[in-house]
């Protein structure tokens, strides 16, 4: 069957409106125009509105919402991450230990360097480094020195309280691998395993407003984020409290979380402009957030000017650990690693990190409401004491919508083609019907009839 008959046939048959008068043989040729021109406006328009739709859901899927019916929400507290931020006595005790206790001073600064490392490392540059190298340097695995100086868990928190409940620290205090080093958290998706003990630190009407407390035996920071969240070299000062010996620091914040309705696992990551903990692509955490990611550019950046990575890189394989070459090269480069920039700062020739990093779906606004330190009168012990608890239950949280699924697009997408031409699905059939089928069946009729007419 030649194709120009084919599409008569089909367009004699169609189901779509007013295909039928373009072939229609008792029509003008008027008519027929008329009929083309008709047909041609109406699939222009039904495209157009297709078009908007798609635009639409790939764009504007997602609407922002502020809810307010607080009453039976349970409020999760924030995660409290503890790292350690300096201990002389304790780099003097291992100094000694690789050194003997006549060893010369300026290690001390490199091992502190070392331990605590923070972008740059000046006096291990310095003095192990050049023609001039303080003997007993070390060259190479730097994180097993700072593992020496860190302090452990039992060593650093002590006299925990959850809304004046005792409990042990060291059981819910779980072991973290950050950049700053190790850190200890709770209840935190990124500290130690999965199925480590958790600790309930929800509050709702019943139990009221959270507070934690505990003692801290050596100088740190407490970072104070969401459950999903990293400490970072630029976390905002906003989200952590500098401790030290002798002092009482509390702190209550305000905290809105992010609600998801269900559908929105059902939407791309491009359409919600967000990622879930769980679709992790990173390799330094093993849950996504927005500053993990910053982690994980801070040390594909490292890798690319130094070819190697901080030795405190977090879940990192040894190959990848800078030596002190690779620490000079990272002390060189330290206005490129540290801080993270726009990417039009970027083109004006600023200094600094360019990090494609999305948003958590899940994360929270923090707000310090009250914030005090004061000296702790008559303490004998070189402890401090740290209280963070919510000022009150939240009376509002934002909440993403999804207001443009899959079945909204299907019914938009089927409402345009019904209106403008008529179609359905089975119209877009009709065509693979009679294209392929419909001549075959035609073919294989018109050999059996000839085959009938040649028998005697």
């Amino acid at each position: 069957m030649r194709f120009g008959r084919i599409i008569e046939e089909y367009l004699e048959n169609s189901t779509l409106h007013g295909a039928r008068f373009i072939v229609d043989k008792d029509a003008s040729w008027l008519e027929r125009i008329f009929w083309v021109i008709c047909l041609v406006a109406s699939w222009y328009a039904s495209w157009l509105l297709i078009k908007a739709s798609l635009s639409a859901f790939e764009n504007n899927a997602i609407s922002f919402v502020v809810e307010s019916s607080y009453r039976d929400w349970n409020t999760n507290f924030p995660a409290i991450i503890v790292c350690e931020s300096k201990n002389m006595d304790r780099i003097q005790e291992v100094a000694e230990q690789l050194w003997g206790a006549d060893h010369d001073f300026t290690l001390e600064e490199v091992l502190s360097e070392i331990a605590f490392f923070r972008g740059e490392s000046y006096h291990t540059v310095h003095e192990c480094s050049g023609e001039e190298v303080t003997a007993s340097c070390f060259y190479s695995n730097f994180s097993y020195y700072a593992e020496l100086v860190r302090s452990s868990c039992v060593d650093s928190i002590s006299n925990c309280e959850w809304n004046n409940q005792p409990f042990e620290c060291c059981k819910y205090f779980h072991r973290m691998e950050t950049e700053l080093g190790i850190c200890y958290a709770i209840n935190s998706l990124q500290a130690g395993s999965s199925k480590g003990p958790k600790l309930n630190m929800y509050s709702n009407r019943d139990s009221g407003p959270g507070a934690l407390r505990m003692e801290l035996h050596t100088e740190a920071t407490v970072f104070i984020l969401g459950t999903e969240e990293v400490p970072t070299l630029v976390t905002p000062k906003t989200d952590f409290l500098v401790v030290g010996p002798y002092i009482s620091f509390v702190r209550y914040i305000s905290k809105r979380d992010i609600e998801n309705d269900e559908e929105i696992r059902q939407t791309s990551v491009h359409q919600r402009n967000c990622r879930f903990a769980d679709e992790n692509i990173l390799d330094v955490h093993s849950h996504y957030s927005y500053s993990a990611c910053t982690v994980q550019c801070r040390k594909d950046r490292q890798m690319e000017l130094c070819n190697c990575s901080s030795h405190l890189s977090p879940n990192s394989p040894d190959w990848q650990l800078c030596n002190m070459d690779g620490l000079e090269c990272l002390n060189r480069n330290y206005e490129d690693l540290s801080v993270i920039i726009a990417k039009w700062s970027k083109r004006r020739g600023r200094k600094g990190l360019v990090c494609d990093c999305l948003p958590s779906c899940t994360e929270v606004d923090i707000t310090t409401v009250y914030d005090s330190k004061d000296n702790m009168a008559g303490q004998q012990n070189p402890v401090s004491r740290i209280e963070v608890g919510l000022i009150e239950l939240p009376t509002e949280r934002y909440k993403r919508n999804l207001v443009r699924g899959k079945l909204d697009l299907v019914v938009s997408i089927g409402g345009t083609t019904g209106l403008f031409v008529g179609a359905s699905l089975l119209s877009f059939v009709e065509i693979f019907y009679y294209i392929t089928i419909r001549p075959y069946s035609t073919y294989i009729h018109e050999k059996n009839r000839l085959k009938r007419l040649m028998l005697p």
